[in-house]
């Protein structure tokens, strides 16, 4: 079968450089033998390097002709190779409950939404790495007080550390695309509980961003009942970019107080 004509409505942008693809497998070679699913295989210019290092692969790509082209050129993976829709998949079902590794070069248009689906699914997926836009992958690794630290960065650290390996440029993929990428490791860390409502405390992290211009004073007032006095403490004073994981979580735990229960 002939090479896939990458689709601009799916976001494809395949990787041609086998050497940064071994770097991306090996990213993963702390998890050998557990197994991996991959996402958006494309051509397996990833894959291959994936199955050379010993991984129980699995591959999920909602492309059709892709689809084809693996089956045709990679017989090892007869049964794993599932065309289907990631973001819409129960992957507990697919992985059979058991924990598993998330890897891919993953299409720019939908990353984020990648990113929340991951999360999802934490306590069974101990690292996630792979490629994206070089702007998500920092935004992910962020630190509290960066421009770029915001919703994904602090809802994916409070379970997540988070490491940005390296750059790759334009002119290693088919079709290039207009932006560099970026290559970022997740490991899960040893939280099991935030300490706090966790509804809220996402529900607080997305409202305060949505306003990150304004104080937390100001954007958090839609959370709280009307007229409430909000206790004298500096944290109102300050933009959501300059509050850490822990910190947002002690604000949680503010409102909640506030609040006068958990939220329901």
């Amino acid at each position: 079968m002939n090479k896939v004509k990458p689709k601009k409505a799916l976001g494809q942008h395949f990787l041609t450089d086998e050497t940064i693809a071994a770097r991306i497998a090996a990213t993963l070679d702390d998890y050998k033998g557990m197994p991996v699913l991959e996402v958006g295989p494309g051509m397996g210019v990833l894959t291959k390097y994936l199955l050379d290092y010993g991984h129980d692969v699995t591959v999920v790509e909602i492309d059709e002709e892709s689809v084809d082209y693996l089956n045709q050129n990679f017989p090892s993976l007869h049964g794993r190779i599932l065309g289907d829709d990631f973001l819409k998949m129960d992957l507990a079902k697919v992985m059979g409950d058991r924990q598993f590794c998330v890897i891919g070069n993953y299409p720019y248009n939908i990353s984020s939404q990648i990113f929340f689906k991951v999360l999802d699914y934490k306590d069974l997926i101990p690292c996630c790495s792979g490629m994206l836009q070089k702007e998500v992958a920092e935004r992910l690794a962020a630190a509290p007080g960066s421009k770029v630290y915001g919703i994904l960065s602090v809802l994916l650290q409070a379970w997540y550390d988070i490491e940005y390996l390296f750059t790759v440029n334009e002119n290693v993929f088919n079709p290039p695309p207009k932006v560099k990428s970026g290559v970022i490791r997740m490991k899960r860390n040893d939280v099991t509980q935030l300490g706090c409502d966790e509804r809220l405390f996402r529900t607080i992290v997305k409202t305060t961003f949505g306003q990150r211009r304004k104080t937390l004073r100001n954007s958090i007032r839609g959370l709280l009942p009307p007229g409430c006095v909000l206790p004298d403490l500096p944290v109102w004073g300050q933009r959501p970019e300059q509050l850490s994981v822990q910190e947002f979580i002690n604000l949680t735990n503010v409102v909640t107080a506030i609040r006068g229960g958990v939220e329901k």
